[in-house]
């Protein structure tokens, strides 16, 4: 195995040295933090068993108890964490998680996804030791259902690890989970728990491609759809990590420090378990996957010296690099390939209401609306509850039996932010997207973000439909609307964009190659000619073609696209091209990602919050919440429970349509 972690065997090593090094350090009045944590974090966990042996040699006393003494809060627990042999790590991990008031099910699914039979086995044994009782037994009485019974099999610790790949078998059994899911009503989890809980790793991915040709969806968009809860998080931490261990830690470690405070002992544990195993790999995965290396976001996240020594740990600073490890470019090639092989199943929140009837539908609005107080209640529930489709049949059959305008009844009834949401949902998609268009560049600052998300994400016919209405609604036309509010070459990007002119059809890959060759060779020539370069490929190019063309870039330049596109440009055409890469590897995810931007922090982004639920939700919106509970470990439905109120917020749980 190639050693890929930044921590190793320190040459010379001298454990008696080293125990009265420490012993120095931890005697007197106060301790010398920086010498603790710069002998502790250079040695191998090996070698820090040496020091505890030889330290109780030379002091009569225990390392570990004095460390807890001497040191406080989160820096305590880190280093007393790295003297800890990895099994013993872990079945504290594992304890603490199931012991106690309430169980911490992503230290779980997180430990027991992630380990290799022999690491399953000496953390049984250690926990064992430890602790007097059974690990399986805990995990039982602390666990229920499938959930229950994937954790036990994982714990038993018996994946084949052969390499044997029968290709036979492996047609069969993406035929059987095919069958037990996407094929049937109802799912068989025990086929789901048999197959992904005891194959190899090579037999399981080859088993994820052949899958996807079967179901003409991937794995893990069936494990959405079919599956929920722990078990729904658990199966998927298993297929990530198939696909690749160091990227399920890289998205782990992102988690735990994105937003609002630090989960600080998921960061702990991983920054321990993967030191000396792959922590340059999940250093290039995590700067593949997000906007900052691992160290900025440490060094942002954290302070004192438990920022210096998870630093320590962390290793170096890849956004200083700008290149790949080789096994982190394969990584980025599969990921586009994956993104090419994908078809995913897009899935509505809001259907045509069955036995629909217009005339009703009217009667009751204006039912709703007449005399003293507004009935919202009922306005919502026809109006979010019924597709657009519908919506503009009511709207017509509103004036033909009571010759009476719904908009304006609408608007003279409701008020804020409801008054805006009911508005939207009564627009044609065309007349919302041109309307949303308008607002973004009237009054005194432009919204650059609404701009690019809508130009980015909506196909020629959508562009196309949304210029006629902005045309007949204010009498000028879109393109010169952009041309007035913008300039230089984010203009010339939008203006691009507006035409509804990207091709269409399939991929053809000889072009693609000598795409992916002209992005590489531009990132060396002058940076109008590299954006100009990059316009005439990501504006024009069907977004099949452009997954094909990322992937080939890796191969070209050694490089990602995003990176560059990241640290080579800036503002608002850095913005632009990045939302479209980004609808390329997988727009629902796009959209989580502006929806959570939408709602995180101080305030709430209504406008935006408004045209993405609106927008989305008769084509994507389950995709999209299913990708916002994966990367923010929290649902959709809880983000805008929490951060809005009252018959607005009722109307914005209709459009969303369930709880994850």
């Amino acid at each position: 195995m190639v050693f890929r972690g930044t921590v190793s065997d320190a040459p010379d090593f001298d454990p008696t040295a080293d125990a009265e090094a420490l012993y120095n350090a931890m005697k007197g009045l106060g301790s010398d933090k920086e010498t603790i944590l710069d002998l502790i974090c250079s040695r191998s966990n090996a070698q820090r068993q040496e020091m505890i042996t030889a330290y109780k040699s030379s002091f009569g006393k225990d390392l570990i108890e004095d460390l807890k003494y001497e040191l406080t809060g989160k820096f305590e627990r880190l280093i007393v964490s790295l003297m800890r042999t990895p099994a013993y790590h872990d079945a504290k991990e594992i304890h603490d998680a199931v012991k106690g008031a309430g169980t911490n099910e992503r230290c779980l699914i997180e430990v027991l996804a992630s380990r290799n039979n022999k690491q399953m086995h000496d953390m049984v044994a250690a926990y064992k030791d430890a602790y007097g009782g059974d690990i399986e037994e805990d995990v039982i009485a602390d666990t229920s259902g499938h959930f229950k019974k994937m954790l036990i099999v994982l714990l038993q610790g018996t994946r084949d690890e052969s390499g044997v790949v029968d290709a036979d078998l492996v047609e069969q059994d993406a035929q059987d989970l095919y069958a037990a899911g996407e094929e049937q009503w109802g799912t068989d989890e025990a086929k789901f728990i048999m197959i992904l809980g005891n194959r190899s790793v090579t037999h399981l991915r080859m088993v994820f491609d052949a899958y996807e040709k079967v179901a003409e969806v991937s794995i893990e968009d069936s494990i959405k759809s079919e599956l929920s809860g722990d078990f729904e998080r658990l199966m998927l931490a298993v297929v990530q990590c198939i696909r690749s261990v160091p990227m399920f830690f890289a998205k782990r470690l992102y988690k735990s420090m994105k937003g609002l405070g630090t989960a600080d002992n998921t960061l702990i544990r991983i920054m321990i378990c993967r030191s000396e195993i792959d922590m340059l790999d999940i250093r290039e995965c995590f700067r593949l996957g997000y906007e900052k290396s691992l160290h900025h976001m440490i060094q942002d996240d954290t302070s004192g010296d438990y920022k210096r020594t998870l630093l320590k740990l962390c290793g170096g600073d890849d956004d200083l690099a700008g290149e790949f490890f080789p096994e982190a470019a394969q990584i980025a090639y599969k990921m586009w390939e994956l993104s090419a092989m994908t078809k995913v199943q897009l899935r509505p929140t809001v259907r045509p209401a069955s036995d629909f009837d217009p005339a009703a539908d009217a009667q009751a609005l204006r039912k709703a609306m007449k005399g003293f107080g507004t009935d919202e209640d009922a306005i919502i529930d026809i109006i979010a509850q019924r597709s657009n489709d519908q919506r503009q049949e009511i709207r017509q059959t509103f004036k033909s039996l009571l010759g009476r305008d719904l908009m304006k009844d609408l608007k003279s009834e409701l008020s804020k932010n409801l008054e805006r949401l009911i508005i939207a949902l009564m627009l044609t998609p065309a007349e919302f997207n041109a309307k949303m268009m308008k607002k973004a560049m009237e009054g005194a600052g432009t919204d650059e973000h609404a701009l690019i998300e809508i130009l980015v994400t909506r196909s020629n016919e959508e562009i196309h439909a949304m210029n006629a209405a902005y045309q007949q609604a204010y009498k000028t036309s879109l393109e010169e609307a952009i041309q007035s509010d913008t300039s230089g070459h984010f203009c010339r990007i939008l203006v691009s964009l507006v035409q509804g002119a990207r091709e269409e059809g399939p991929v053809d890959v000889e072009r693609s190659n000598s795409d992916a060759q002209e992005l590489a060779d531009a990132c060396n020539a002058e940076s109008d000619d590299m954006e100009m370069k990059f316009m005439s490929i990501l504006c024009t190019r069907s977004f099949s073609h452009l997954r094909r063309v990322f992937q080939e870039f890796v191969r070209c330049s050694n490089k990602d696209i995003e990176q560059i596109i990241k640290k080579e440009m800036s503002g608002d055409v850095k913005n632009a091209f990045y939302a479209i890469v980004r609808s390329v590897k997988n727009q629902p995810s796009y959209f989580a990602d502006r929806l959570y931007k939408a709602m995180k922090g101080l305030g709430t982004d209504d406008r935006a919050l408004i045209r993405i639920m609106v927008s989305r939700s008769e084509t994507d919106l389950f995709n999209i919440r299913k990708e916002f509970k994966e990367t923010q470990d929290a649902s959709l439905h809880e983000f805008i429970q929490g951060d809005t109120s009252g018959d607005y917020r009722k109307t914005l749980l209709i459009l969303c349509g369930g709880e994850d």
